[in-house]
This record gives structure tokens, sequence and C-alpha cells, in this order.
């Protein structure tokens, strides 16, 4: 589908996006378009040299070339769900009473509308080819350069990706990790469960996109406006809303639509929003 010839104005909120894309502010009414094909990704993974290994699980949905996603706990999904989405208009799914179909359904119709690529605001970021952590640092490279942060700065990470801390540490910034699994980093550094407490002594907030999911975006989201602190996402979840909620407390994305790096040994692409680049 061709990109709008002017881009909307930034969304106030998530909830502020969902009406106005329900509206018909981002292209086609949503009632008129439905999802063709819904599925989940599954996989396991432990890096060669690392000490300790992750599982992810995305629900996607595809909505003629494009795809949404959003991650969920593995095992959290209920049985039913893919094919409850597969012919379902998007506008129905908007309002599905599960957050991750209604994430992925917002993410597949924005994607749709506006795909990314210089003409939705995005500029691509080539990742070359390589192994599971070649990739998983050529993007934590990508990510964290949209942070802008002086060296010495505390960052609030939030979804732990070891590649991400590797990648402040080497650029002298503190931070804080947060993830609702806990345990421990790479380091054996302590993961905080309660993000939101300890914002507080942060200067900026580095995030994934799983917030949207679980319901944890939107109080980082208004605390980044209110204190001005910057907000920077790294989004395989919602990779095509968060760019719409830049200036409304998000500072920077870099999105990373379906297929992620880590399906793939090959050559990929990420595409980056806002910051200083």
């Amino acid at each position: 589908m061709t990109a709008l010839t002017e881009l909307p104005a930034a969304a106030a909120s998530y909830d502020d996006l969902v009406e106005r894309v329900l509206a018909g502010g981002y292209g086609p009414a949503p009632r008129t378009r439905r999802i063709s094909v819904a599925f989940t990704t599954r996989q396991a993974v432990r890096h060669e040299g690392r000490g300790s290994g992750y599982r992810n699980e995305v629900l996607s949905l595809r909505l003629a070339e494009a795809v949404g996603s959003c991650a969920v706990e593995p095992g959290e999904l209920p049985d039913g769900a893919v094919e409850e989405c597969v012919g379902a208009d998007v506008a129905r799914l908007l309002r599905h009473e599960l957050a991750p179909v209604r994430v992925a359904a917002l993410d597949a119709y924005l994607m749709h509308a506006l795909p990314h690529g210089p003409g939705s605001g995005g500029h691509p970021c080539p990742l070359p080819a390589g192994t599971s952590l070649e990739k998983s640092r050529a993007r934590a490279e990508a990510v964290v350069d949209l942070v802008g942060a002086e060296p010495g700065a505390t960052v609030l990470v939030v979804g732990v990706v070891n590649s991400l801390l590797e990648a402040l540490r080497t650029r002298g910034l503190a931070y804080v990790p947060c993830d609702l699994k806990g345990g421990t980093t790479e380091w054996g550094e302590p993961v905080r469960t309660d993000a939101l407490a300890e914002l507080g002594r942060c200067d900026a907030v580095l995030a994934s996109g799983m917030t949207l999911g679980n319901g944890s975006f939107e109080p980082l989201r208004r605390h980044a406006r209110h204190h001005g602190i910057p907000l920077v996402m790294f989004a395989q979840t919602g990779s095509a809303i968060l760019p719409r909620l830049i200036g409304s407390g998000v500072t920077a994305v870099c999105a990373e639509p379906y297929p992620f790096f880590w399906l793939d040994g090959g050559r990929g692409t990420v595409h980056r929003y806002g910051g200083t680049l």
C-alpha cells in the first residue's frame, strides 16, 4: 500500500492512536481490512559464549503485505486465539479482549498504512549477516545509538537483553536492568521487576516494545513526558505503532518488523525514528 502523502501528527497516547485509527485518520477504515494469516513464532536461544539463554513467543498477524507482531510470555496465549484472528476485520480485533491481539492488529494496520521507510519518517539501518550473537550485537549498537546519553548517565532498561547492556557498558553508561521475569544479567547483576519504582533514579529509559502488550508502556511514556527524560524504544512488538508516538513522550524508536534478527543468519534491516541521527 502507498504511504500517506503527509504524516499525521503524533498521537497523544496509545489509546488516542487507536481511536484515530478507528476513525480513519491513518488510511482505510479498519473494518474494511481483514487479517488473512495469523501465526505464532516460538524460539529458545543461548548465544555461543553466553552463560544464559531465553525464550520468545510472538503473535503475528498478516494484513495484505504487512505483518504486525506482539510478543507474549511463553504459553500465555490461549488455545484458539490464532484461529479467532483469521478472517476478522481489524476494527473488531482492535477491541479484542486479549491485549496481544489488539497490539498485533494495530501494528499490522499501521505497517500496512505507513510501511517502514523514509516516507514514514524512518531511516533504514542495515544489519550484517552473521551468527545469532553477532546479529544481536549489531542490533544493540543500532538501538543504543539512539539513547544519546553522556557517559556516567544512568539508563533504565526495561526488557533485559544482554547485548544492549553490553553496548551501554562499552559507552560508559550505567544502567538499571528491569524485567518481569527477574533473575540476573550476564554479569551477575540483579534484575529488578518493578520498572516504575526505578524511574526516579534514571536519566533515560530504554524499553522494549513488549511493554505495549503487558500494560507498562503508558506509565513509562507519561513519566518520560512529564519529566522531560528520553524514552527510547526497541520494538519488535509494535514496530509500526511506536513511531506514531514520537513527540508525545517517546524520543526515538528502533523498529524491527518481522522477520526478526534471530530468525535468519542473513542480512537484515531495522528502521530508526527520531533521535539525533
